[in-house]
């Protein structure tokens, strides 16, 4: 038994707010598509100024939301800037007016969306590119730095090259597919990194702190061998409203992979078996990759993860504050993260059996008074495991881990 109630920290435009209630949050963050990359986060909060304060918010400013931990330590649920600001009277009286503040939020990906460039890009692998085409926004100059800043409120650890970081998270470097390089065409940041990232079965994601991140295809596994799945006792969440669901609409059993300068050449990959189970199923798809090898196989991993239907886990919400959590797993879960591998056990015998493993693709805050509520969506682990290549692999794994009768040519962890 472990007792939780939320102490949160509101932090705008470098304020921290402690004097108001925060009575409502809406919240979104992640994907529910697995062929889509993320949308920007949302952050909808209303508070209360119990003291009938005017609080100076504005459109643009930052705002960063922030929760205790078992450990007492305020970890972050959310970063982003502030796209609306509503003031409504909540009540009146003879003593005193209530007055609440109404706050929406975007994540950082909603600004790659309205920042256009030329996006000039060498040849280069998927993970650079990104990197290249993301510090160019996210990497500020000296010039970025407000003139009032003082040394002493300055990063230490801030290096002289880039002087600010506007929001740059960990990108995966080099990657793993070398990607065509880009001539002059006036595109959206958004746009172009999300066309690197579809090429290369990456994804781009927020952390909870509103930075910008890439995953490439190995991250995922990479992360579970090094760290485990968390483990989640169902019996801990809402019994209503967990919910997996298998959908036509997932499976991919003819890849056209289209590549190279101009989409001039061709590669293919086919499950015939699939074909016969479910029915054609096609698709073709315009990818960035350069060279034959690398485009023949992101075909045959399109056929490898998903040419087979497998439950996703489309909803399980965790009431944070129920006393049967334990500090562990609640700060696993205060935690999440697009791509945290969970094992989902006690669930009914009709879901998945009993126990589903998967990876985070999405979730949502919500409160009530006094409560937190984290729901979850989660992709099969098996739409993720995809046979790695030995540059990618963690340097701890050992030999005898592997399989015998693996190639040299792919990598894989067993462990």
């Amino acid at each position: 038994m472990s007792q939780f109630t939320p102490d949160w920290k509101l932090t705008v435009s470098g304020t921290e707010y402690t004097d108001i209630a925060i009575s409502d949050i809406t919240h979104a963050s992640g994907r529910s598509d697995i062929y889509s990359q993320p949308n920007p986060s949302y952050l909808q909060i209303t508070l209360v100024a119990l003291s009938g304060q005017t609080l100076p918010f504005d459109i643009n400013d930052s705002l960063a939301l922030e929760v205790k931990n078992s450990a007492g330590t305020y970890v972050p649920l959310f970063g982003g800037n502030i796209t609306d600001v509503s003031t409504e009277v909540g009540a009146t009286g003879s003593i005193a007016t209530v007055v609440n503040y109404t706050l929406i939020a975007m994540g950082t990906l909603a600004t790659l969306a309205k920042v256009i460039t030329d996006g000039i890009l060498s040849q280069n692998e998927d993970g650079d590119q990104i990197y290249d085409l993301l510090s160019s926004v996210l990497l500020g100059t000296w010039n970025d730095v407000p003139a009032a800043s003082t040394w002493a409120a300055y990063s230490a650890t801030e290096t002289w090259l880039q002087a600010v970081n506007l929001g740059l998270g960990e990108i995966d470097q080099p990657g793993l597919y070398i990607m065509e390089n880009r001539a002059s065409s006036p595109d959206t940041i958004y746009n172009i990194a999300s066309n690197i990232a579809n090429s290369a079965f990456g994804y781009l994601y927020e952390d909870n702190q509103g930075n910008i991140g890439y995953a490439d295809a190995d991250h995922r596994q990479t992360y579970l061998a090094a760290n485990g799945y968390t483990d989640l006792d169902a019996n801990h969440a809402f019994g209503q409203g967990i919910r997996t669901t298998q959908r036509s609409g997932d499976i991919r059993n003819d890849i056209y992979i289209n590549y190279g300068n101009n989409f001039g050449s061709q590669k293919t990959a086919t499950s015939l078996t699939s074909i016969a189970t479910y029915g054609y199923k096609g698709e073709t798809i315009q990818s960035l990759i350069h060279n034959n090898t690398d485009a023949q196989e992101v075909a045959d991993r399109y056929i490898a993860l998903r040419a087979f239907p497998q439950p996703m886990f489309d909803s399980i919400t965790f009431p944070i504050t129920n006393p049967e959590i334990d500090n562990a797993d609640r700060d696993a879960l205060l935690g999440i993260f697009m791509g945290q591998p969970l094992n989902i056990q006690n669930l009914p015998t009709q879901i998945s059996s009993g126990e589903f493993e998967g990876y985070v693709e999405g979730w949502s805050w919500s409160t009530r008074f006094n409560e937190l509520f984290l729901t979850i969506n989660l992709s099969p682990a098996s739409f993720s495991q995809v046979a790695m290549r030995w540059n990618t692999v963690p340097v701890g794994e050992r030999w005898n881990t592997l399989s015998a009768t693996l190639t040299w040519e792919y990598a894989t962890i067993v462990s």
